[in-house]
């Protein structure tokens, strides 16, 4: 099987890299105004995103949150709760609602108290006002 010469496997790799359409390469990083950017972000968090969510959605339409001033998180202020936080906020909630159904569960009891410990650990790190 007689081998391709390099100016021909040359020639195949230049074909296949104009074939790409304009709007792909466009598509790889977006330059907005920093008050685009901000509506942008609010837009996602009225959604429901998180603040990582959002930070990824925002990577999959090219738009690169490094490239402005404020961290998503800042831009949100009061809306921003914690990811680590709502994840123990929530588990706290379903282990209390187990153990207000199985009183007799000593297991649950003990780990609400745990649970809650490490939701008031976070608190604390976190500067959340206590509910």
């Amino acid at each position: 099987m007689p081998k391709k010469s390099d100016s021909k496997i040359k020639e195949e790799s230049e074909e296949n890299k104009e074939s790409k359409p304009d709007n792909e390469k466009s598509a790889k990083t977006k330059k907005l105004s920093q008050l685009e950017f901000e509506k942008k972000v609010k837009e996602l968090a009225e959604k429901g995103f998180t603040s990582e969510k959002i930070g990824q959605e925002l990577k999959n339409q090219g738009i690169h949150s490094r490239n402005y001033n404020k961290k998503i998180s800042k831009i949100l202020e009061d809306k921003y709760v914690n990811p680590d936080l709502k994840n123990v906020e929530a588990k706290l909630e379903r282990i209390k609602k187990h153990s207000e159904k199985n009183k007799q569960d000593k297991k649950a009891m003990r780990e609400k108290d745990r649970v809650f410990a490490q939701f008031r650990k976070l608190q604390k790190y976190f500067k959340v006002p206590a509910r």
